[in-house]
């Protein structure tokens, strides 16, 4: 284009009406975050509250970035609208429309007012381009947001949290009251006494200072990058936890002893019914199957019981210094011996598990040539009442009678086409013995 103005060459209609478009969108953009903004309740929040440090510093520079904000925004709208205004004039642009729109979206035409400008680092009177503007409103918008979104996430995550932890505190202080765990007694309610001052006082810092307990993510430059700082909460957390494990112990000794002791023999007895099936299951396997290592069963805890009638000794006669570690002892004992009679049933059944395994193989091999209308076939039904008779015998080689399920998968997949696959002949194999 020959034409040339202060901004460069004179943009032509299709130049004018591609920017307007353009700025168009960033118009809205611009203004449906801006009412997001508005009604953020972490702004609302702000508004509301009495700030105290960080937080009141951060909010009176957030309060004037977002009134610069608007102030931006209006002279943005206020430029975007004369722009159109000019295009609406006539259908073909004269020549003096054409560079008058120019110098409004290419020139600098917008001038923050005095008010607004006051209360950011741009220098009174400074004049911005429409591209800059939105840049600078950009900028702002983060600023703003990021003090919005970081107090709004610290009052939406501590507060409750810390209600929720003053309220288990109280629950507990009462049920150590209820044991005799008072402060001055006992270190436990010591601890619960200084729990109670910790987190009054870190409720009401929360609450007037959330930005003090926000901490950055490192290297994250997006509007509430980070996490609320909870190292407070989560030590006083911890340490009330301790404090209730110590009650709990004292009332699991005082109060919970007999169904301790109840549940005690309860596992104990259903560890030794198990261990009396392994001992069953064994002689079966012995019967059924042939040429199979089958692991010897041990008999009956004899030794906890033991224990557990000492445990019930004290409890009689009221020794809770010496009930409670036997009690906590003898209860991770049983569950484990528990676990190894029921490891023990695996083990010795495991055979049987293997013959069921391989006469589902067979019968589901048989439905399949079924299906296929080959269950005739002659050689096939050698071969299945040969590997039938001896899975359905005893005492079972389980080796020679997978064998016998092979020999019968492969003839069948012989006559299925060489789409179908056996295991052990080119593809994943299943798992066929009892060495699988």
């Amino acid at each position: 284009m020959g034409d040339t103005g202060p901004t460069g060459p004179v943009m032509d209609r299709d130049e004018v009406d591609r920017a307007l478009a353009r700025l168009g969108v960033e118009h809205e953009a611009v203004e449906t975050s801006l009412l997001a903004l508005q009604d953020h309740a972490g702004r609302r929040l702000l508004e509301g509250a009495e700030l105290t440090g960080v937080t009141r510093e951060r909010w009176a520079a957030a309060e004037a970035s977002i009134a610069l904000l608007w102030s931006c925004f209006d002279a943005y709208t206020g430029a975007l609208r004369t722009a159109r205004e000019i295009r609406a004039r006539r259908r073909w642009s004269s020549r003096e429309d054409l560079a008058e729109l120019t110098e409004l979206l290419r020139g600098e035409p917008v001038a923050l007012p005095a008010a607004a400008a006051a209360g950011a680092p741009a220098r009174l009177g400074e004049r911005y381009s429409l591209r800059a503007l939105v840049d600078r409103m950009n900028q702002l918008y983060a600023d703003c947001l990021d003090t919005v979104v970081a107090a709004d996430a610290v009052w939406s995550a501590l507060p409750a949290r810390i209600d929720l932890l003053a309220a288990e505190l109280g629950r507990t202080r009462r049920l150590a009251h209820s044991v005799g765990v008072r402060p001055g007694e006992h270190p436990a309610g010591d601890d619960l006494e200084r729990i109670t001052r910790t987190l009054t006082v870190l409720r009401e810092r929360v609450v007037s200072d959330p930005l003090a307990y926000w901490r950055p993510a490192q290297g994250s430059s997006a509007p509430g990058g980070g996490r609320p700082d909870t190292t407070v909460y989560d030590r006083e957390a911890r340490a009330l936890e301790d404090v209730r494990r110590e009650i709990d112990a004292v009332l699991a000794v005082r109060q919970d002893a007999e169904q301790r002791i109840v549940r005690l023999r309860d596992v104990l007895s259903r560890a030794d019914r198990t261990l009396a099936e392994a001992r069953t299951a064994r002689g079966e396997v012995l019967a059924k199957i042939a040429a199979t290592e089958v692991p010897v069963v041990s008999g009956p805890p004899t030794a906890l019981q033991e224990r557990l009638v000492a445990a019930a000794e004290y409890r009689r006669h009221a020794q809770w210094h010496r009930l409670s570690p036997l009690l906590e002892a003898l209860e991770e004992q049983a569950e484990d011996e528990l676990l190894r009679a029921r490891e023990s049933l695996t083990a010795v059944t495991a055979p049987l598990a293997v013959r069921a395994e391989l006469r589902g193989r067979l019968d589901a091999y048989k439905a399949k040539t079924a299906r296929l209308g080959l269950a005739g076939d002659p050689e096939l039904v050698e071969k299945y009442e040969r590997a039938r008779r001896m899975l359905w015998s005893a005492p079972c080689d389980l080796r020679v009678a997978e064998e016998a399920v092979l020999r019968y998968q492969r003839a069948a997949a012989e006559l299925l086409g060489p789409a179908q696959r056996v295991p052990g002949q080119g593809g994943p194999a299943d798992r066929t013995g009892p060495g699988a």
